[in-house]
């Protein structure tokens, strides 16, 4: 399968790509640049395209005979709300010229498009939502990954292209540096301590959050790429499986770990942050998940085994 991943430079692309190559898949990673140390054992391996997503010329070129393309690129939840129109461009303009170019090879093309669970919000929303919950997003970010969710149904029906959407949950634990998610503090709060490295805390140690393993998301991913047309019907979103905790026992599960591995921990302080605070507190606390596990998605089978997996790959 010639497959491009957008985004593909990124932490999830580069898993994506690992898990294609392995199966034989000819992999192409477009992204707005290439990290400076490279891309590990992935180099060699898998071809690369740096580029603007909103390019459509670049585009085009890029996705012309792709049987498959996973669209992980986008502004994030923090970024997108502090710029709209950057948001508006890269998320929907730039995700409208994908699935276009995706059109222009044939309705046997696939889009996997990674939605999020920032789609959901208003003071009426339930704490744990269905696929049949009304959207109302209380941001930015959350507004594009609605309306792409929408363009892909319609272009499905329509019969342009075969796609499929997953809602995911806070991936975690992320490694690297902080970025501008607003659900960056998630990965944060159990990456720095481990690294021996502060980590600053903007929301409040009893809130409640959905996370997944990036081992599970992934793993779902490749489900969701692989299933059948027909296994989607006339929706084609999904909730991938999720769980749900608080700040508060991710210290705790993290502080019982390290002092079973014998890792000495860096300190959280707690910097309240009223923007991240607002936008992470308008999502909900839990996914149904059940048409994803019938689809041959995996799910996590605890907060204590998505830590030890980051020690065991990146500590």
């Amino acid at each position: 399968m010639k497959l491009v991943i957008t985004g593909g430079c990124g932490f999830l692309g580069r898993l994506i790509a690992e898990q294609a190559i392995k199966r034989g898949d000819d992999v192409t990673l477009f992204d707005i640049a290439t990290p400076p140390d490279g891309l590990g054992a992935l180099d060699g391996h898998v071809k690369v395209t740096v580029g603007d997503i909103a390019d459509a010329a670049l585009v085009h070129d890029l996705m012309s005979g792709a049987d498959a393309v996973v669209h992980l690129a986008s502004m994030v939840s923090a970024g997108a709300e502090a710029d709209f129109d950057a948001a508006m461009r890269i998320n929907l303009d730039g995700g409208r010229i994908i699935l276009e170019a995706a059109r222009a090879n044939g309705p046997q093309t696939k889009v996997l498009f990674t939605s999020s669970l920032a789609i959901f919000g208003s003071a009426a929303m339930p704490a744990y939502v269905d696929g049949m919950t009304r959207p109302v997003p209380q941001n930015t970010y959350g507004m594009t990954k609605a309306v792409m969710e929408i363009l892909i149904n319609d272009m499905s029906r329509k019969g342009y292209l075969d796609g499929r959407v997953a809602r995911l949950p806070t991936i975690i634990v992320r490694p690297g540096k902080p970025n501008t998610a607003a659900s960056s503090f998630a990965s944060g709060v159990i990456r720095e301590p481990l690294m021996g490295d502060e980590c600053q805390l903007p929301v409040a140690r009893d809130m409640s959050i959905m996370v997944g393993g990036y081992r599970t998301c992934v793993a779902g991913l490749m489900a969701l790429l692989d299933a059948p047309a027909s296994a989607f019907s006339d929706d084609r979103v999904v909730n991938l499986p999720n769980l749900t905790t608080s700040v508060d026992a991710m210290i705790s599960t993290t502080q019982t770990i390290a002092a079973r591995r014998g890792i000495t921990l860096g300190p959280i302080t707690d910097t309240p942050d009223e923007t991240v605070r607002a936008i992470v507190g308008s999502w909900p606390t839990g996914m149904d998940a059940s048409r994803a596990l019938a689809l041959g998605c995996s799910a996590d089978v605890s907060l204590d085994a998505i830590i030890e997996t980051f020690i065991d790959d990146y500590v």
